[in-house]
């Protein structure tokens, strides 16, 4: 199956970011958006997530798709720990025993194990964004979006975390637009 985005366009006062604009995307893919700062990109993510409306244009087979989000910094909450951080995104969704299993599932695959009761200013930005990276996984949903979530990390940080979400994704192929 596709999801297509047709004729789309967005302007902000007096910059068209995006004129007739139309793009396809493979579900069960990896799709990655590249172009300069400030041409769009996480505006295109905002429109695919519902954030940010387009001025006109369609976004075919998104419809009752559910959207989990990593962000270029980790958005943890301060006062839960990394297990509390994933599980807060599972609510009530499961029971307490899946949702155990599932949370110390995620947190194993990230290799946070002996970090599963830290507190988020006790990790280092790659930890923080391995957590910010499980809990994307560990939520239900349809369709990953990813707003340069390796953004000012350093090289052997970066591609530490490719590996980490390689490894997640190869287990669960979801789309992923970046």
């Amino acid at each position: 199956m596709v999801l297509q985005i047709k004729s789309l366009n967005k302007k902000y006062e007096e910059i068209s970011l995006y004129q007739d604009f139309s793009i396809t995307f493979e579900e069960g893919t990896i799709t990655c958006i590249l172009g300069p700062s400030g041409c769009g990109k996480t505006t295109l993510l905002n429109m695919i997530g519902r954030t940010v409306l387009p001025d006109s244009g369609t976004f075919d087979g998104f419809s009752g798709k559910v959207l989990s989000y990593i962000f270029q910094e980790p958005r943890l909450l301060p006062w839960k720990t990394v297990k509390e951080n994933i599980e807060f995104v599972l609510g009530d969704s499961i029971n307490a025993n899946e949702r155990k299993a599932l949370v110390d599932q995620f947190i194993k695959l990230v290799e946070l194990d002996n970090f599963a009761n830290y507190y988020p200013a006790k990790l280092s930005g790659g930890m923080r964004q391995r957590v910010s990276i499980a809990r994307a996984f560990a939520y239900k949903s349809d369709i990953i979006l990813m707003d340069e979530p390796l953004k000012g990390l350093d090289i052997k940080l970066k591609l530490n975390l490719i590996k980490t979400f390689a490894k997640l994704w190869k287990a669960d192929r979801r789309t992923v637009i970046s």
